[in-house]
Parts: structure tokens; C-alpha cells; sequence
């Protein structure tokens, strides 16, 4: 049986019991802080990660489809000691640590749609026909995917955490909501179109096991947004994409969010998205409780807390047993619930693999 084979069937839940371990499906495992440690810890630098972990081979195509082309112009504005203040290739301006960007928030400054005229602006760096959102090399691609044994999922695209949320900021889109709803509606009917121009191509020309849309939609307890104002404004927008994909044979769709996301995820159910990742558990997600309520109509990634990894030992085996448990009920493929931060030694993270591995 190939990887890709396996992959499909752990996902339709036909497979049970079955160990994949995918170093990269919806997020990335590792922060480069944390890699950074393992180098001094026995990792060797330039090391195969999907190799020395022994992880399972997967691929996400396009994964910033909805990016600005050309990007704006990343200028660092001020510095101290510790910060800087930078506007990015987004056109976000923020205040980040200089020691630890990757593993501390950025604070929040600056965004670059405030108003119709921002968007109709920003608008015209969002042409779904720019040559760079994709691969240079697509033919090659293609002929070399045909004969694949791997899963290949591709990224249709964000209406909240990698747009709107990022273009507005999070404080003034929920404003949006009520003081210009008419708005909202039209950026994400543009959005709409816009992915639906990009996807519709590629996935003609390419099989593809999976997609993931990615959302960063909640936080600690609740989604960003409330179940009605879901429905309201995002939940029509998927419903178009996800005919799109599961006319072509694509049977699982994820959305990637961090936070608490249960109260979403009928909603999402209803219109064709039945994969969810990372499942945060200190934000409250508990896989079994999903397990339970929803069975083989979801697929589940992550779920391992990063936290237990920090502290070893018993605290490990018991993410190890909850792994196991999981499995024994399919459609589930075992990751860290985000990438692994740097407070995590190699020694720690070796030993969860292995106990996985001993099952």
C-alpha cells in the first residue's frame, strides 16, 4: 500500500489503527526557534526532518493563493533594543520582539484597509491571474505528480484569518460587522470569485487527496465571530469552492484554525468541510469529545499538546494513550495541536515519537 493510498484510507476511516505522521499538513511542525535549540541538542543542522523524525510524506500546494502581488514593500520604521516596529509585505504594521518573532505576538498596529477605497485599492494586488501564485515550474509539477505515492492536497484560499482578519485586524473587523456590513459582504464576495478563478484550473489538472482552507477563526473558548454571524457572512462563501473540489474527487477538506472552533464546525459540516486542525487543547478542543459527537463524518489533525511535550514524562504518556485511542477510531492523523515551540527538548520530542511508535 503507497502513503497516498494509506492516507485516503485513514481519512475515509477505513483504516484503522494506522500510525501517519505528516510533517506538514496545514501547518508547519517546528519553529525555527525550536530547531534552533534542537541543534544544540543533537539535530543535525541541514538535517532531513522528514527523515530523521521518520515522518510521513505529504505536500500542500499553493499554500498563499490569497497573498498581495506584488507585495508591499517590508520596511523596518523604528527600533530599540528589544523591537522593532516593521510594516510587512502585507502592509501590516507591528511591533515584534527581535529575539523570539516567531514564538511571541506581534503587537498590532496598523492595518491597510480601513475603508471601501483601502479595499478598492488593495484589490488590484488580488488578481488571480498572476503567474506567481503558483509555481513556476507547474508542467514539470504536474507530470511528476501523476506518478506520485504521496497525498497532495492543495489551498483554496481564507475568508478570515489570512484575509480580512489580517487586511482590517481583528478589533475593527468585528466593528465592520455593524458599522458596514455592506462592506464585509462585498470583500468576501470578491474573495469568493477571486479563489474560485485561481483553484478552477488546477484542480482540473491535478488529482488532488485534500484541501485546507486556512481560517485562525477563534481563540481561547470561542470563535472570533458568533455562529450567526457565521452564517451570515462566511459560511455561503464555501459552499461554491467545495462543490468545485468535491466534483473532482477531493472527499476531505480542512479548515486550519487555531482557537476553540466547535460551535463552527456544523456550520462548516453543512457546506462540505469535514476535516479540522490542529485542535488546540489549551484553547479546550478535546478530539475524543468530537470523536464522539461526530464519528466518521470528520477528519481530525493534531490534538497533542505542545504543553505536555514541555514537561515529559508522565504528562507525555498520557497525550500518547489519547493518540492511541484515536487512532482506534479512524480518520485521525496524530500532530502537535500547533508547531512545536522552542520550551520542548529534542530529548522530549524524540521519546513521544517512539512511545507512538511502540504501540
Amino acid at each position: 500500500m503507497t502513503d497516498r493510498e494509506r492516507f485516503l484510507k485513514i481519512a475515509s476511516g477505513e483504516l484503522r489503527d494506522e500510525l501517519y505522521l505528516p510533517l506538514n499538513l496545514n501547518y508547519a511542525w517546528f519553529m525555527d526557534e525550536t530547531l534552533e535549540r534542537w541543534h544544540g541538542e543533537g539535530l543535525p543542522k541541514g538535517a532531513d526532518l522528514l527523515e530523521f523524525f521518520g515522518f510521513d510524506p505529504i505536500r500542500l500546494v499553493g499554500g498563499s493563493p490569497y497573498s498581495p502581488i506584488p507585495p508591499f514593500e517590508e520596511v523596518v520604521l523604528s527600533e530599540d533594543a528589544e523591537t522593532r516596529i516593521v510594516r510587512d509585505h502585507l502592509g501590516i504594521t507591528k511591533r515584534v520582539s527581535k529575539r523570539h518573532e516567531q514564538s511571541t505576538m506581534p503587537q498590532w498596529i496598523d492595518f491597510p484597509i480601513k475603508s471601501r477605497r483601502d479595499f478598492e485599492e488593495f484589490r488590484k494586488r488580488l488578481d488571480p491571474h498572476s503567474p506567481s501564485r503558483w509555481p513556476s515550474d507547474w508542467s514539470r509539477l504536474k507530470e511528476e505528480w501523476a506518478k506520485r505515492d504521496y497525498p497532495l492536497g492543495i489551498a483554496p484560499g481564507s475568508f478570515f484569518g489570512h484575509t480580512l482578519q489580517r487586511w482590517v485586524g481583528t478589533e475593527n473587523l468585528c466593528m465592520l460587522f455593524y458599522d458596514d456590513p455592506r462592506l464585509v459582504h462585498d470583500m468576501l464576495d470578491y474573495l469568493e470569485g477571486f479563489f474560485l478563478e485561481i483553484i478552477r484550473e488546477r484542480v482540473q489538472e491535478v488529482d488532488f487527496d485534500f484541501a485546507s482552507f486556512g481560517e485562525d477563526i477563534a481563540y481561547k473558548g470561542h470563535a472570533f465571530v458568533s455562529p450567526k454571524l457565521f452564517k451570515e457572512f462566511f459560511q455561503p462563501h464555501y459552499v461554491r469552492i467545495c462543490q468545485l473540489l468535491r466534483g473532482r474527487g477531493v472527499e476531505t477538506i480542512f479548515v486550519d484554525s487555531d482557537g476553540f472552533i466547535d460551535e463552527l464546525i456544523p456550520l462548516w459540516l453543512e457546506v462540505g468541510i469535514n476535516g479540522f486542525s490542529p485542535l488546540e487543547v489549551a484553547a479546550g478542543e478535546d478530539a475524543l469529545v468530537l470523536k464522539k459527537r461526530y464519528g466518521r463524518d470528520v477528519v481530525l489533525v493534531g490534538n497533542v499538546d505542545k504543553r505536555a511535550l514541555a514537561k515529559g514524562g508522565a504528562e507525555i504518556g498520557r497525550e500518547v494513550e489519547k493518540v492511541r485511542a484515536l487512532l482506534a477510531q479512524g480518520g485521525y492523523f496524530p500532530a502537535v495541536d500547533h508547531s512545536v515551540p522552542p520550551d520542548v527538548p529534542l530529548e522530549n520530542f524524540l521519546y513521544f515519537l517512539r512511545a507512538l511508535r511502540c504501540g
